[in-house]
């Protein structure tokens, strides 16, 4: 890993861009924190930098709490190279969606799940990268993005301690079976009137996670809707299992 530039923020976070082999991702820590803090993976659906708004928001709220947040780009996203079997699958999900037809398992394992096999172990080598850092310590959360990732995350994942997971992409039926292989304290944020999430998958994918303690928060409004009390909400989560 290597930093390529950094700015402190004007609420005491320091916010560092850096590269991880070729992929390029952000670290945000509270710059005058007297003891390693925990680390919080904060997912997104790719597009690094057209989600950056939306990522600074969560991390600065995170660091405010007393963590350190970190983020890479996804596979295929931003300037990195495209998967023309992703892209296929993606222009059929867009048909199918405009088109108000169901989508088949087919497309969403010709989109998810190359995704998942790449994505994963890049996030695990980002760990490998930022747990030896003087600045970080404790333990480990994951939130939001792809929740297929974050699903596949939490089964292979032992130091990750708990996971915010946001149900509002697909997940393939096959990954149903790695869910019931989910153990760790779970929130699942789902929006109730989503226009492109199975919501009846969503409900059964949460019936689905092993976890003993699992918690479903569910709130009225489309896909980017959700009410900003619930940053504090699962913040209150990752204190509970990270500090």
């Amino acid at each position: 890993m290597r930093f390529t530039s950094e700015q402190r923020l004007d609420d005491g976070v320091l916010e560092r861009e850096f590269t991880l082999g070729e992929i390029p991702g952000i670290l945000w820590t509270p710059e005058s924190a007297s003891a390693p803090v925990p680390l919080i993976l904060l997912g997104h659906p790719g597009g690094l930098h057209r989600m950056y708004p939306r990522l600074a928001a969560r991390a600065r709220h995170s660091v405010a709490d007393g963590f350190a947040a970190a983020t890479i780009e996804l596979p295929g996203g931003g300037d990195r190279p495209r998967s023309a079997v992703a892209e296929e699958a993606r222009v059929d999900l867009h048909r199918a969606l405009e088109a108000g037809e169901p989508v088949d398992d087919d497309i969403v394992d010709r989109l998810v799940l190359p995704l998942v096999e790449k994505a994963v172990p890049e996030w695990q080598a980002l760990l490998n990268a930022l747990l030896p850092l003087p600045e970080i310590g404790g333990q480990v959360g994951y939130a939001g993005g792809v929740i297929a990732i974050g699903l596949r995350l939490a089964v292979v994942e032992p130091r990750i301690s708990a996971a915010l997971l946001f149900a509002g992409s697909f997940v393939p039926r096959t990954m149903f079976e790695e869910a019931r292989q989910v153990a760790i304290p779970l929130l699942v944020l789902l929006q109730w009137d989503d226009e492109g999430n199975d919501r009846q998958l969503a409900l059964d994918l949460f019936d689905a996670f092993g976890s003993e303690e699992k918690t479903l928060h569910a709130n009225t409004g489309g896909h980017t809707g959700v009410p900003q009390f619930e940053g504090d909400e699962v913040n209150r989560f990752f204190a509970r299992h990270l500090k």
